[in-house]
């Protein structure tokens, strides 16, 4: 994984929250997130850890033995 992505192969989204488990994000932000600049991925990433606990969502921890599943 890239140092400018807060994904762990965890993909998985609440459906209560719309985030997802792993990294936070909702789909319309994974989806544009190679089309980001930079700045904007790295503003976002600081921004995941306050969102996750405002939503009441625990991370997920990625598993060794299970593959990440893309979305």
């Amino acid at each position: 994984m890239s140092l400018e992505t807060p994904c762990i192969a965890v993909c998985m989204m609440d459906p209560r929250t719309n985030l997802c488990f792993g990294c936070g994000r909702t789909l319309p932000e994974i989806a544009r997130w190679h089309r980001m600049e930079s700045a904007e991925r790295l503003s976002l990433m600081t921004e995941l850890p306050a969102r996750m606990r405002d939503a009441g969502l625990q991370p997920i921890e990625p598993s060794r033995r299970s593959k990440a599943i893309s979305v």
